[in-house]
Order: C-alpha cells, then sequence, then structure tokens
C-alpha cells in the first residue's frame, strides 16, 4: 500500500465494496437548504403550483437528494476526510417530500499512487427506483500522522463490505 493510503484514517478501500445511508426526507431539509442556498423554487415550498406541475406534489431539491452521498464518502467509504474532485451525476427520478431514499456507494477503481477513488454513486427512492445515477471521483485527506504508524502494521483495518443504512 503506498503511504498516501496508509495516512487516511479508513485505509485503502477495495474494488466492489459499498456503502448506504438512508433518511426520510422531510419539509425541514428542502426549508433547511432553502435558507443555505436561497432555492426558492415554488417546486419545493409551493404546495399549489407544485401539485399543477408534473411531478404533483412538492419535490426536495436536487442538493437534498445529493447530499446524502457526501455523507456516505465522508463517513464511511472511503471514509473520514474524504472529498468529492467531479461528480457525473443524472437526476432520473424526483424525490418528494416525505419519501424515504438511499444513498449507495460502490468503489470501482483505486489508485495507488494517491488516495483517489472512482465511485459508482445511486440514490434510490423507497421503491427501490432510482432518483439519481452517476459516478464520482474522490480524495481522501492523509489525516493519520506518518509517526504513528511507526509500531503499526502496514495493513489497513479490515473494511466491512457495507454500512448498514442509517435513519434519519
Amino acid at each position: 500500500m503506498s503511504d498516501a493510503w496508509r495516512l487516511t484514517l479508513a485505509g485503502r478501500p477495495q474494488p466492489g465494496q459499498r456503502a448506504t445511508r438512508s433518511r426520510r426526507t422531510s419539509g425541514r431539509d428542502v426549508a433547511l437548504f432553502a435558507e443555505m442556498t436561497g432555492d426558492l423554487n415554488p417546486l419545493h415550498v409551493d404546495a399549489v403550483l407544485a401539485a399543477r406541475s408534473p411531478f404533483g406534489g412538492l419535490i426536495v431539491q436536487g442538493g437534498v437528494t445529493s447530499g446524502l452521498l457526501n455523507a456516505v464518502v465522508a463517513q464511511d467509504l472511503p471514509g473520514p476526510g474524504s472529498v468529492f474532485l467531479g461528480t457525473e451525476w443524472r437526476f432520473v427520478r424526483a424525490v418528494r417530500i416525505g419519501e424515504a431514499i438511499e444513498a449507495e456507494v460502490e468503489v470501482l477503481a483505486v489508485r495507488d499512487d494517491k488516495p483517489i477513488c472512482t465511485l459508482r454513486t445511486t440514490v434510490r427512492n423507497e421503491a427501490g427506483e432510482p432518483c439519481l445515477t452517476g459516478t464520482a471521483v474522490t480524495w481522501t485527506a492523509p489525516l493519520r500522522d506518518a509517526a504513528d504508524l511507526q509500531d503499526v502494521s502496514t495493513t489497513s483495518p479490515a473494511r466491512p463490505q457495507a454500512a448498514s443504512p442509517r435513519g434519519a
């Protein structure tokens, strides 16, 4: 393993590994996202207008849908210290307010020279239908002190095949 992966908190992930997180969306999610970003699109905040739309009611902002992937990447896989370098996402189905969603990442490729991964990214609704599909490239910060590794084996800790879903 390269020194770069040795210095990450979770170690080097393996191709094929998966992790998921889930939550039920809410009007509070929409309100907080709108407050943070200024996204007051009527499809998210005006029930009367949203009911007239092809969606038939209020939907959450795309950032609420994709935001769950941030948690999977930063907390589970590749893990703490990970950030997105790039994403290629398609929003293929709207998520209604109150709908449960599950975000999943799967490791497609891992670089040996740098702590960079390519991931398949998917968010599904409670019926299992894809709402967001695509890929992401992540980088994981080397947060361990190299001196701390002097007396530790060079192998990374065992990683679970899938993280258990976490509710809201």
